[in-house]
């Protein structure tokens, strides 16, 4: 099988419904992007979530007793927490 190199672009061909495309093509408009360019991030961004989801971590009984513990009994909320949750991540700053 044919494998292209990982930074060579591809072509991805999709069909839509006039409506669809039209709603892609506002929101894009509105970001000051292509349809391409907005589809194609927000399909990353959408595969990205997909994938963290299904993550499996494994870890010894006794870390997961632990985790298990402050699932239990978390921290008291503090004004700190509280701005640190209200804060965006990284890779949602745009």
């Amino acid at each position: 099988m044919y494998q292209t190199h990982p930074q060579e672009p591809v072509s991805i061909n999709i069909r839509a419904k006039a409506r669809q495309r039209d709603l892609i093509d506002q929101a894009a408009e509105r970001l000051g992007r292509s349809r391409s360019d907005f589809m194609l991030e927000a399909s990353c961004r959408e595969a990205e979530d997909v994938l963290l989801d299904q993550t499996f971590f494994t870890v010894d009984a006794g870390t997961f007793d632990k985790f298990q513990e402050m699932i239990a009994h978390p921290l008291p909320a503090t004004d700190k927490l509280r701005r640190l949750l209200k804060t965006k991540a990284p890779w949602d700053k745009k």
